[in-house]
Formats: C-alpha cells, structure tokens, sequence
C-alpha cells in the first residue's frame, strides 16, 4: 500500500494555509472534472485524486492525524510486514488515525463517496490508504497477511443504466408493457418494463434491479427509461391537457348541432355545438384529458377549438340562397 502525499497531489507546500489549499484544489478540480473531460481516463483519475487529497488535508481535523502519521508511515508499514496487523507497533497504533465517521469541515466542501459514484459508477472513489486511515469502520480497511480484500473492496453494487424508450401518444395515454433488448458491455438480455398512464415526453421511469448486475452479492442497479413520445396529428399536449382542432361547417357553426372531437381513450365525444357559435371558439371536456400518473381515475382537460369550415364550392342552388343571405344580410345593415 503506497503512501499518499497529499500535499504533493495539490501542488501546495506543508505549510500552506486553508485559503491556499482551497484555491489550488477549486483550480485542478475545474481542470479535470469529467464534465470538461469527457471519456478522458487519465483526467477522471486525476479528479479522484484531487478530491482524496482534500478531503483530506481540506479538513483540519484529518490534516493533523495525516501531518502526524507522515513521519510515522515506515514504522507502521514494517509492522504489517512483520504481522503487526492493526495492533500497536512500537508504540504506534494506526486505529488512532480512522475518523470513526469523518465529520469536520472537508465533508461539507467536497465530494461525497456517493456524488462521487455518480460520476463515476461504483467504482470506490478513493485510495486503500484513504480507507485504511479515514474510514468511519473504525477499524482500517487494509489487505491481509493473505492479501486477502476486504468485503467492501469485494462487493460492488452495480450502476444505473439509461435506455430511450419512444412511445405513441396513445400508448402513453393507456399505458404499454414493452420487451426491451438491452446491450450492455457485450452482454445482451430481454427485459419486460411497464410503463404507467400519463407519462410525459422526456420523464424518466424507474424499473428496479433492471441496471447492471452487481458483484460480490451486491444489489443490481435500476434501469431508467427515458420516455420519447412521438407527435399525433390529432392532438396537442400541454401538460396533462390534450387541445384538439374540430372541424364544422359554416351552417353547424350558425345555425348550431353537433360535433365530433377525437377522443385517445375510445370513441370520439360527441360535441354539443351551440347555434353562433364563433370561429376558433374553444369548449373544455373536464377530465378527458391525459391520465395522472400515480393517481388513478384522475385526468387532466380536453380543449376543442372549433374551426368554421367554409365551402370551396357552391353549387347553383346554394349560390342563390347565400345570395339571398347576402341581400338580406344587406338590408339588415340598411335598415340599422
């Protein structure tokens, strides 16, 4: 187990104060995070580096234990060489150095184990010699006289994965089960995943234990769909609302009458349209919009804008009675 000069890793002297520590871990964590450094292995590891170290010397409580343990490190390494285990060795006893569950004030200003998995998947974030002096165990994490591993290093739980899932505005108003083909490092396997009423396009859905599997006895990850839903040409969503165009002819729209509106859950609605009514009027049909997810039997609203369809043609018959709509249309306005 090679010792970790942190000081070294952050490019600061043993002398350098807190202020100085933060501005050069705040310069080389800007440098290497993942986000500027995509797919960039060399840079990931230097980032888990960087935030080791000060986790660490960022902290004044375990800055003192590791100032202490650095002039002591060769005595401790010769104790386990000769069997010392965790035990005392000439007076040293390296169970002094665990934090017994690291509070202080580096927990606040770095990175936890766990934002630091989601970045990079369960993969331990720091060092064997983080874990053999800073664990909250309160025994050191080391290898054995056998080199046997510890359970922790053993057992990895395994990540998350992300899978596009596209969807019919239909589908997403019923609700679908879908058998999903997944790849996954050279691995292939089918997977059976419902998906509730009322998703909305972009939304994410939690099947759990569908991620990777994990190792060492260690839980499987989840698996997140991420919802993509196709447009319909019948149907605007907003929300949990549906807006819907219909289509009457001029004289429905007059003299009033009915009107069919698409309907995602059967068959159409039937319409009432009352007589004057406007071009681009809007009805609302409570509760036959898109279902809420979670929340069974509840929907959002159904709008239908009411588009007066004129005609293109006429034929000589209704030319002369629109003429004499015209004339009477006319006298009207004389008459005012």
């Amino acid at each position: 187990m090679e010792f970790k000069d942190y000081y070294a890793t952050l490019g600061v002297a043993k002398t350098a104060n807190e202020k100085e520590i933060k501005q050069a871990f705040r310069k080389m964590a800007r440098k290497y995070h993942p986000d500027v450094n995509p797919s960039d292995a060399s840079a990931e590891s230097r980032f888990k580096e960087i935030n080791e170290a000060y986790e660490v010397i960022g902290d004044p409580e375990k800055r003192k234990k590791y100032d202490e343990l650095g002039s002591n490190w060769k005595m401790y390494e010769q104790a386990q060489r000769a069997g010392g285990g965790a035990g005392q060795a000439g007076g040293f006893d390296p169970r002094q150095w665990n934090m017994g569950g690291g509070g202080g004030q580096g927990n606040s200003r770095t990175m936890s184990a766990d934002e630091m998995r989601d970045l990079f998947g369960n993969e331990d974030p720091f060092s064997e010699f983080f874990h053999a002096f800073f664990s909250g165990s309160g025994e050191p994490e080391m290898r054995g006289r056998g080199g046997r591993a510890s359970a922790r290093s053993r057992a990895r739980q395994g990540r998350d994965l992300e899978h596009p899932i596209e969807l019919s505005l239909e589908d997403a108003y019923k609700g679908v089960t879908r058998r999903l083909s997944l790849q996954h490092e050279g691995h292939s396997r089918t997977v059976d995943v419902r998906i509730p009423p009322g998703v909305s396009d972009g939304s994410r859905v939690r099947v759990s234990g569908e991620g990777e599997q994990g190792s060492g006895g260690a839980s499987s990850g989840d698996l997140y769909l991420r919802v993509l839903i196709a447009p319909d040409s019948r149907f605007e969503r907003k929300g949990q609302d549906l807006h819907a165009r219909v289509r009457v002819p001029v004289t429905t729209a007059v003299l009033g009458g009915e009107a069919e509106v698409p309907n995602l859950g059967g068959k159409p609605h039937r319409l009432k349209i009352p007589a004057g009514t406007q071009n681009g009027q809007v009805f609302r049909l409570k509760g036959h919009g898109m279902p809420l997810v979670g929340k069974a039997g509840e929907h959002g609203d159904l709008y239908a804008t009411v588009e007066a369809e004129l005609p293109r043609q006429l034929t000589a018959e209704e030319r002369s009675h629109y003429e004499a709509l015209a004339k009477l249309a006319g006298g009207k306005s004389s008459a005012a």
